[in-house]
């Protein structure tokens, strides 16, 4: 028996964030989409200025894949602002602060996975200041 799920792009729902709607930030729930059981990801979309909320995750590793445009993290303290060009991956451990930004003048989109799959884990951190 045959276990597997694929997601095609014509078939996506993309829905607004309920934290920080107005910016426009859309993501597909890819863990019940595609019925994950050890791990979670979203496919997420910011327009240019859009930011998540700054957070550090308790006990989920998260890897960063930027499939179009340009990702700004803000990784770690104190605090160090990481570019990441289409292509580019990152890796987080638990425990690092980050804040996902588009600090771009183009949308960006990028994949996020976490494992293990905990939901609201995580611990909300204030804006980084950074240059």
């Amino acid at each position: 028996m045959s276990r597997y799920a694929i997601d095609r792009p014509g078939e996506r729902v993309w829905v607004a964030t309920r934290t920080r709607a107005e910016q426009g930030r859309t993501y597909v729930d890819l863990t019940s989409g595609l019925g994950l059981e050890k791990s979670r990801g979203r496919l997420w979309c910011y327009p240019p200025g859009a930011s998540g909320v700054p957070h550090a995750e308790r006990v989920q590793e998260e890897l960063f894949v930027v499939l179009e445009g340009t990702l700004t993290l803000v990784l770690g303290d104190p605090p160090t602002r990481e570019t990441l060009p289409a292509g580019s991956v990152a890796a987080v451990q638990p425990g690092t602060a980050i804040h996902v930004r588009n600090d771009g003048d183009a949308e960006v989109t990028f994949f996020v996975v976490g494992a293990p799959p905990t939901a609201d884990a995580a611990d909300t951190l204030p804006e980084p200041d950074v240059p």
